[in-house]
């Protein structure tokens, strides 16, 4: 089946970790998104859990990642709500029933996915999510300059390689694209100002002690959406990248019993 989320535009160099990937496997579908400044990698091992029992799993490339930091500053939020929407369009053509889930900015984008397709789709996991801060403190405070900043500093450190295992690695850039990030800001800001929108059943993870995404977004995500059936989820022995740390596998098993319940 060739589905357009695995096509690799011509001549453009993707890191093997960054390519996207697709299990085919049974009626229900799983949508997996990965994080700003990351790769696919992120959320395979999720993918490959959830395949092993059964089910479909599809994780697109979000464009301006697993390229070069460079390549990141040529897109906006909205290319990569594209990229999301028709990963699931493609999951929905397979499946009767599909679920979203997603890491860090993919957890935003799968809040996004939750505002857009309450009525159809099944239920959303996001994890490390950033709904109302992305960051805080005096980090937080410089978060209003990014639209200028942008045009006089092209890159700044990034926040890649969060974890509490020290045995792995995730596989990001180095650095993150001011133009990129101002374009994240924006979108966290029209997915905060929809969280009400949001009816689809909902399981919310976070690891208490994230260096990247401040910790009070997963309280806030439960406050602010208005589905019935929602929990939130705190994971004790992780930090940001918690879908490749000690928590993982209650991550994945919780999932796919949420899945299993619905």
């Amino acid at each position: 089946m060739a589905l357009k989320t695995m096509e690799i535009p011509a001549g453009l160099d993707v890191m093997e970790e960054g390519k996207p990937f697709f299990f085919e496997g049974g009626k229900t579908g799983v949508l997996l998104i990965h994080g700003f400044t990351g790769t696919c990698s992120s959320m395979k091992p999720m993918g490959e859990y959830l395949a092993g029992r059964g089910l479909t799993v599809l994780g697109p490339r979000l464009p301006g990642h697993g390229t070069d930091v460079k390549d990141q500053g040529r897109y906006t939020y909205n290319d990569w709500i594209a990229a999301a929407e028709t990963a699931l369009a493609e999951l929905q053509g397979m499946c009767d029933r599909v679920f979203v889930s997603g890491l860090s900015m993919g957890g935003t984008l799968t809040l996004y996915m939750g505002e857009q397709h309450s009525d159809t789709l099944a239920g959303i996991m996001p994890i490390s999510a950033p709904a109302h801060w992305l960051v805080k403190g005096a980090q937080g405070a410089m978060l209003p300059l990014v639209p200028v900043l942008k045009h006089v500093l092209k890159t700044f450190p990034g926040p890649g390689g969060d974890l509490k295992d020290p045995s792995v690695t995730e596989v990001a850039y180095a650095k993150l694209n001011t133009s990129a990030l101002h374009e994240l800001t924006r979108l966290i800001k029209y997915v905060d100002s929809n969280l009400g929108r949001i009816t689809v059943p909902i399981r919310i993870f976070h690891a208490r002690e994230d260096h990247v995404v401040p910790p009070e977004n997963a309280p806030y995500i439960y406050e602010h959406v208005a589905s019935e059936d929602k929990e939130l989820v705190w994971l004790d022995n992780s930090y940001h990248v918690c879908t490749l740390d000690f928590d993982k596998e209650h991550i994945f098993e919780t999932s796919y019993n949420f899945i299993q319940e619905l």
